[in-house]
């Protein structure tokens, strides 16, 4: 019999017992030496990057707004503060703006209605409620953004198809917006919020 067919096989502890010898250090040098922070996405950043260049060339600044659909619509609470009176605007993003952008957003068809305040103050973040009507009910709210030049502040919420067949149970839609406390310095500002074929617009003063 040769050397090779009367060779045994290694006893499994043996295998597990190397195994979890390699895991271990493996884990811990893993998890010692990441770099903290997201993946680094360099289809993502570039085309970040390149957006963010072309929004300052035209003289944009863009935040990033905390969107959602409220729980209980309406209820903004603003009893210490004066209501802003919303006046209808042309629909679509401006020009400038929609040039600078490298991908445009699905908007939706209208802005129906808008609840905030007139004015607040810089050291405060500033709540925008808003009502509109989507296409159809395949969309659901995928995030918003704020652009400011001069003295105008354009809100453009943006909106992605859903998945499979799934259906939102209506075509309206409530979005909730908050600008982060010290984005607006002191000031009037023209406020925007951005429909395909309608939007509002309001006059806020920050104090």
């Amino acid at each position: 019999m040769s050397a090779a067919q009367s060779r045994k096989p290694w006893p499994m502890k043996w295998i597990v017992l190397a195994i979890v010898a390699f895991i271990i250090p493996y884990t811990y040098l893993e998890l010692h030496f990441r770099k903290p922070g997201p993946a680094y996405r360099p289809y993502e950043d570039t085309r970040n990057r390149i957006n963010n260049a072309r929004l300052l060339s035209a003289g944009f600044q863009r935040v990033t707004l905390n969107a959602e659909r409220p729980a209980e619509p309406g209820r903004l609470g603003l009893a210490s503060a004066a209501p802003a009176v919303s006046a209808a605007a042309p629909g679509g993003l401006p020009a400038e703006l929609g040039g600078a952008l490298i991908d445009q957003p699905l908007l939706p068809v209208s802005i129906d209605s808008v609840t905030t305040a007139a004015t607040v103050a810089s050291a405060q973040a500033y709540a925008i409620q808003f009502t509109c009507t989507l296409p159809d009910n395949k969309e659901q709210l995928a995030d918003a953004h704020l652009y400011h030049r001069e003295g105008v502040l354009f809100l453009v919420p943006s909106f992605e198809k859903l998945d499979g067949g799934l259906l939102a149970r209506t075509r309206e839609s409530t979005v909730l917006v908050t600008v982060p406390a010290a984005t607006l310095r002191p000031g009037s500002y023209t406020v925007t919020v951005i429909g395909g074929r309608a939007s509002r617009r309001w006059t806020l003063q920050v104090h």
